[in-house]
């Protein structure tokens, strides 16, 4: 299978006016900026935050809608130590259980289970004016730490399970301790959404234009698209983001490759989207988020989630490189990859560093072959 580059050359620090590794700020065009509530989608079931301000009389009711988790308390001190350069790393996941009202979405059997379907890394370089994404291919073979989950159960370390069995084992915590583990690096904050909250947030915003270079039929995700414009409502954004089997090598890794290119037309069309002239859609859009989303302790309330994405709100679609772990396929199992450690290295160290991600990292790898098929229109 051929392997060729997944990121941008554009990460920190390139001419189109970002702010670079070293917190030099470049020349920027203006950006209009947004007050009130702003809905911030990023997906591969990926993220939604909320920001602005002026909730008033609402406030109760979306605070009440949140769900967290105490990620620091389950984890304790034996953790990466936090950065100290301003810069921040969110460990973003999309959950598939089939269970409520997400037993009829996006395919599968409701084994009473739950997955990380998708998992991104986002580090958000200081001065907050640029990201990288990494995104961690579910079906990667790593080494789980010990775990123990909700129920209070410790479960052992295992060697050589897929990386998503971290969440289904323990959780978000172990999610989270599974991810430090690989890379040394500290995650400061945990979002989780789920199937139902975002089918309807992308519903609730008009749908999502792509273009799609090539057909795409999955009757496993029930998805079908001629190649051509699109606008997806959200059970069609829902098959995008989860579709492996319609389009490049059928692997995870093609999956990954949509879901990064839909996550970039969701942020572009998201900043563009008018929501003060309509308070209505406004609520609707904030409660439909704050009932979607699981964060850490830190981001539990909606002051914090808004403060927490006031933070963000300069950074737009162009302003994000996204890339997948250095991963090549395990000869023994074409259904599973193994992790490029000495690229991944590069990865986890300029998370660490707060710098560049280097091509050298990004090049020669397993890459699922589904590179260009979907754009925003």
């Amino acid at each position: 299978m051929s392997a060729e580059s997944t990121p941008e050359p554009g990460i920190p620090g390139d001419d189109n006016g970002t702010t670079g590794p070293d917190g030099g700020r470049g020349r920027r065009k203006p950006r209009a900026r947004r007050r009130g509530l702003m809905i911030a989608a990023w997906t591969a079931a990926g993220v939604v935050v909320l920001g602005g301000a002026g909730l008033g009389y609402v406030y109760f009711k979306l605070n009440g809608n949140l769900k967290s988790v105490d990620i620091d308390q389950a984890l304790g001190t034996d953790r990466p130590t936090k950065a100290d350069n301003g810069s921040e790393n969110i460990l973003v996941l999309g959950s598939d259980t089939r269970s409520g009202s997400n037993k009829k979405l996006g395919g599968g059997t409701d084994d009473g289970s739950a997955r990380s379907d998708t998992a991104m890394i986002i580090h958000v370089y200081r001065g907050h004016r640029t990201a990288s994404v990494v995104s961690i291919p579910r079906d990667t073979l790593i080494d789980r730490p010990a775990c123990t989950d909700p129920e209070g159960v410790t479960h052992d370390a295992a060697r050589d399970v897929m990386f998503n069995s971290a969440y289904s084992t323990g959780g978000a915590a172990c999610a989270v301790k599974t991810v430090e583990s690989m890379s040394g690096v500290r995650m400061d904050h945990y979002l989780e959404v789920d199937f139902a909250g975002f089918q309807k947030l992308i519903d609730q915003l008009g749908g999502v234009r792509i273009t799609t270079t090539k057909d795409i039929d999955d009757p496993e995700s029930h998805l079908r698209l001629k190649a051509g414009a699109h606008t997806l409502d959200g059970e069609q954004a829902l098959g995008l983001v989860r579709t492996r089997h319609g389009v490049g090598d059928g692997s995870d890794l093609g999956r990954i490759q949509l879901q990064q290119a839909f996550v970039k037309a969701l942020l572009d069309q998201v900043e563009h989207v008018g929501l003060l002239g309509n308070p209505k859609r406004l609520l609707d859009l904030a409660d439909t988020a704050t009932k979607a989303v699981t964060t850490d302790s830190g981001l539990g309330s909606v002051n914090s989630l808004m403060s927490f994405a006031d933070g963000l709100k300069g950074i737009g679609a162009s302003d994000m490189t996204m890339v997948t772990l250095p991963v090549r396929y395990d000869p023994a199992d074409p259904n599973r990859v193994l992790v490029e450690q000495a690229k991944a290295r590069l990865v986890w160290n300029a998370l660490k560093t707060d710098t560049a991600i280097p091509k050298a990292a990004t090049t020669g790898n397993a890459t699922g072959e589904a590179a260009g098929v979907v754009a925003a229109s």
